[in-house]
């Protein structure tokens, strides 16, 4: 059983490998969400304005874009939890995968766009602090 570190909820610790594979399917889910963050972006006065005008009956034909984006994202990030996999920052696409090393629970991290994983980090540090993978040790 892996080592949880304090307020740590680990459903799944990865392989390198492992993770690995899940990149293309995670790659899907994250740019699904930056897609459905572009929406709610270019429909957000649209939808200040119907929501001043709520109270009059105003409406908006960009209220059901908004909302499928809305519903849209949730889902994405909804199974990216369920993948195991720890969304640190949606902007850049910024992941950390559990992983054991040495017996302990080390993070993998991830950036959308990197062709695989390539860095780790403790769990109590962050991606400045991250170093380079040496696959033997994984």
């Amino acid at each position: 059983m892996a080592h949880r570190e304090e307020g740590q909820n680990l459903e799944r610790v990865f392989t390198l490998a492992e993770a690995n594979r899940l990149l293309p399917q995670l790659e899907e889910h994250l740019m699904a969400v930056k897609h459905g963050k572009d929406v709610l972006i270019q429909t957000k006065d649209e939808i200040k304005k119907a929501s001043a005008n709520a109270p009059y009956g105003g409406g908006s034909f960009t209220g059901t874009h908004y909302i499928r984006a809305l519903e849209g994202i949730s889902e994405h990030l909804q199974s990216i939890q369920e993948l195991g996999v720890l969304v640190k920052e949606l902007d850049s696409g910024l992941c950390d995968f559990p992983c054991m090393l040495d017996g302990r629970v080390v993070y993998l991290c991830w950036k959308l766009g990197e062709p695989e994983i390539q860095w780790w980090h403790e769990v109590s540090a962050g991606y400045a602090e991250r170093q380079r993978v040496e696959r033997e040790a994984f």
